[in-house]
């Protein structure tokens, strides 16, 4: 008996141990060592701009059309080279030259050698191509300026789907708060129905309709927590925060209210849209391009200079006699190019005309986007100024159907109507606000206004 009471401890003591050195190696859960992430709407944004792997690509781009206004003055520049090579020969021509041996230069830099060692600075400078230069170098200025308004464009992408999704998330939470509280008040109600019903002071119908009530109310509750799960995913995504990580927002479902006024908000478009820039900058950018088609019409003059060393052996090469120099001046006039150039014309000509007509779309677009944000703000600020006037009396019903129930003066539907409403009501200015919030949101992509530039009254 006693060794069997030893062996049990040892087991239960080796069970123990094994229990322990599972639970102390065990790996801990993501969220463990996840803190909450709690963000204002300009942290959110801030953080979406770092995240977003499309501002990134397009930061790229601005950096290579950097490059390219370097690439483009270079054309302006002369250009150094330096050359060398050996080449066998097997047979050279060797011009007679009386008193050869005497002379300053040996013939054969000239005539070349059989064992041709060559080496050659060259200084060349391509002096006028018809305008084909300075028509290369606005093209990649006019470009730089384009990807800077892109990556501008792409920012404003980014921060309009922030707010989407954080306005969003306000929206969810407050429908969430709505249907907790119908839930609250409808559980609450049955309760009391329930004890009047068991003091035989409320009927069973009462009793039924109560609770069939509560049963209502659920299931817009479950929607509305899934809701902010789905959303929250979403703005997680977005900001490229692991899914598993909680997040919070600091900032309530509230708005503050602008002075509509469409001609000033079109105005500001004209001069901050990104579109509006990118059209401008394509009429420029293809109004160069005829240029630089134009000048395959036009002469061109290139330069050159060079200094040799020729020799058969390298032991004697850089002396004197192995040395000559070079210099000279190269003209070019097109005559004809199978018409290639008059085709090249003609095609930017076109795309030039086109660029023009997308100018022309683009501001019509702009007045349409900027009429459809006004009205709805207008809308949704009507919503809003309504639902606000009528809380106050709805909460009021709700209390006052109450005490009329308990005094045996109302009906138990009253109750149940009144805390019905109190929720729709809530629930229409929480709607209102989000409108009113991304209405002005699109507001701002339309103008082009980063966030907290927002200063339309001035």
């Amino acid at each position: 008996m006693r060794g069997m009471y030893e062996r049990n401890i040892l087991i239960a003591l080796i069970s123990f141990s094994l229990a322990f050195f599972a639970a102390s190696h065990a790996p801990a859960t993501e969220e463990e060592f996840s803190p909450v992430l709690a963000l204002t709407l300009e942290e959110a944004i801030n953080l979406a701009f770092v995240a977003n792997r499309d501002i990134q690509i397009q930061e790229r781009e601005l950096i290579a059309a950097r490059a390219g206004i370097l690439g483009a003055q270079s054309k302006f520049l002369p250009r150094l080279d330096i050359d060398g090579g050996y080449v066998y020969n097997e047979a050279v021509l060797t011009p007679f030259i009386p008193h050869a041996s005497g002379a300053k230069k040996d013939v054969g830099v000239i005539g070349g050698y059989r064992n041709d060692n060559l080496w050659k600075v060259v200084l060349s400078e391509e002096l006028y191509k018809g305008g084909a230069h300075i028509a290369n170098f606005r093209e990649a200025e006019t470009n730089l300026k384009i990807q800077e308004e892109t990556l501008r464009a792409r920012k404003l992408d980014i921060e309009f789907e922030t707010k989407r999704l954080y306005h969003g998330l306000q929206l969810a939470y407050e429908t969430e708060r709505i249907a907790a509280d119908l839930v609250y008040q409808a559980e609450e109600h049955y309760e009391d129905v329930n004890s009047r019903y068991n003091q035989g002071t409320s009927s069973r119908f009462d009793l039924l309709q109560s609770k069939v009530h509560v049963a209502k109310t659920v299931p817009p509750l479950v929607k509305a927590e899934n809701e902010v799960t789905l959303i929250g995913a979403e703005l997680k995504k977005l900001l490229t925060v692991r899914i598993w990580d909680p997040i919070e927002i600091k900032e309530p479902l509230e708005c503050l209210f602008i002075e509509i006024a469409e001609g000033d908000f079109l105005d500001l478009a004209y001069i901050g849209s990104p579109e509006m820039a990118l059209k401008e900058l394509g009429v420029n950018l293809k109004e160069w391009s005829i240029k630089m088609a134009q000048s395959g019409n036009l002469p061109s003059i290139d330069l050159s200079a060079s200094y040799i060393y020729r020799s058969n052996s390298l032991q004697t090469m850089f002396g004197y006699k192995h040395t000559n120099w070079t210099a000279g001046i190269q003209f070019k006039i097109p005559i004809y190019d199978g018409f290639s150039t008059k085709a090249e014309v003609e095609e930017a000509r076109a795309r030039y005309a086109q660029a023009i007509l997308q100018k022309e779309d683009i501001i019509e677009q702009t007045a349409v986007d900027i009429r459809r944000a006004s009205l709805g703000m207008e809308e949704a600020q009507a919503i809003i100024i309504s639902q606000e006037d009528n809380l106050v009396e709805a909460n009021e019903a709700v209390r006052l159907s109450e005490v009329r129930y308990d005094n045996g003066v109302g009906t138990n539907l009253d109750v149940l109507d009144t805390q019905v409403s109190l929720s729709q009501v809530e629930q229409n200015l929480a709607d209102g606000i989000y409108q009113y919030l991304m209405a002005r949101a699109y507001l701002d992509r339309v103008m082009g206004l980063e966030f907290y530039k927002e200063d339309y009254n001035e």
